[in-house]
């Protein structure tokens, strides 16, 4: 990968739900909005390690976690 990647930025990814994993799916369906939490690069192999975050519309599960990105940031796309 040629560009930085920076904690914050909002990327195209084929994010993998848990659930999708669950079934035995080993890819994301589709490209999503996922946001860098942090990128590391590896002292032993050199690669960029990410942590990730999907960003849906969908209300979080009952017991899950979720934070709400305020309609100026998201756009406010209708």
């Amino acid at each position: 990968m040629s560009r930085e990647i920076l904690p914050g930025q909002v990327i195209a990814y084929p994010y993998l739900w848990a659930w999708q994993q669950e079934r035995g799916e080993t890819g994301g369906r589709k490209l999503r909005p996922t946001c860098v939490v942090i990128a590391v690069r590896g002292a032993n192999d050199g690669l960029i390690h990410l942590a990730l975050l999907a960003i849906t519309t969908q209300p979080p599960q009952h017991g899950r976690v979720a934070l709400d990105i305020p309609d100026i940031e998201r756009g406010a796309r209708a």
